[in-house]
């Protein structure tokens, strides 16, 4: 298996790749995650103002993902906003969600900020990586 990062500096076919990208963690986010037209979207801010994705592969298949939007807002929010992160579903309690938000965290300047749902499995693992809720989120739809 190896790591690869991608930024808008990778000179790959990223509408391929975002669409491959999009169509993984649509299927492997499930009932956490979001129609693939907005994950494009969110690929696309991270290649057009700025970001990263992290990509676990192993014979050009993606087993994990993690899309990290940086915000340029550091005095006022964190830099960087975790956005999705996904294992395969024939990948998880490998520890491979774990080294993937290890490698986020030394890849990622600055702070991090995310959004999980209290009853996602995966916020045991974000808490004992030093995450901490130091807010209750509030938003109004329209």
């Amino acid at each position: 298996m190896i790591f690869k990062k991608l930024s808008g500096e990778t000179g790959e076919d990223l509408i391929f790749t975002n669409h491959k990208v999009a169509a993984f963690l649509e299927h492997h986010l499930g009932r956490f995650g979001d129609k693939k037209e907005d994950i494009l979207a969110c690929l696309g801010y991270v290649f057009a103002k700025g970001g990263f994705v992290i990509l676990a592969v192993e014979e050009a298949e993606i087993l994990a993902a993690v899309v990290v939007n940086e915000t340029g807002m550091k005095k006022y929010i964190p830099e960087n906003i975790l956005v999705y992160i996904a294992v395969h579903e024939d990948m998880r309690g490998k520890g491979l969600g774990k080294t993937l938000m290890v490698k986020t965290i030394e890849t990622a300047k600055g702070d991090i900020a995310l959004h999980v749902e209290a009853d996602n499995p995966a916020k045991k693992l974000y808490e004992r990586l030093g995450f901490s809720n130091k807010y209750l989120e509030m938003r109004l739809q329209r």
